[in-house]
């Protein structure tokens, strides 16, 4: 059974800023015995296979760096939405959750997208320290939802961020 809350990475390691999201996603790990309930999952993109992975969840976080961030970071409630991404070789959350509601007819469960604001993406770059120090204050963001796992909770702390 898998846990109730996924956490999902999406990232290059080798690309400079994209690394953002599987680097804390390593954070989060390494501290594993904070975040019981908590499945963390990283793969470069998303595919429409990853539809599956969304089985059984209360709650879901996809993370992934962005160049268009407000701030050091951006927290978005997720809708199912059939985009042009579903026809590519990387999907967006929201294809992805639209995809599962299509193979199995259920309501997907509540997604939020928290995106790092980044600057550098070319192959082979270091990380920024912009990101660097968007990555600690985004760290410290997300352990506070972990703590608290629950969509309602989460709309709440959006709607903060928002204010």
């Amino acid at each position: 059974m898998p846990e109730p809350v996924l956490v999902f990475a999406c990232g290059n390691p080798s690309r400079g800023d994209d690394a953002l999201a599987p680097m804390l996603l390593e954070q989060l790990q390494n501290s594993r015995a904070h975040w019981p309930g908590c499945e963390f999952l990283m793969d470069f993109q998303l595919q429409i296979e990853h539809a599956l992975d969304l089985q059984q969840r209360d709650l879901v976080l996809f993370v992934d760096a962005a160049m268009d961030c407000r701030g050091p970071f951006e927290l978005s409630l997720l809708a199912p939405a059939r985009d042009n991404s579903y026809t590519t070789h990387a999907m967006s959350p929201a294809a992805l959750l639209q995809v599962y509601r299509s193979i199995t007819r259920e309501t997907p469960p509540p997604g939020f997208l928290l995106k790092i604001g980044a600057e550098k993406f070319a192959l082979g770059d270091t990380l920024s320290s912009h990101a660097e120090r968007n990555l600690l204050q985004a760290g410290q963001f997300v352990e506070s939802l972990l703590k608290e796992p629950d969509a309602g909770v989460w709309r709440q702390r959006l709607a903060l961020i928002d204010a």
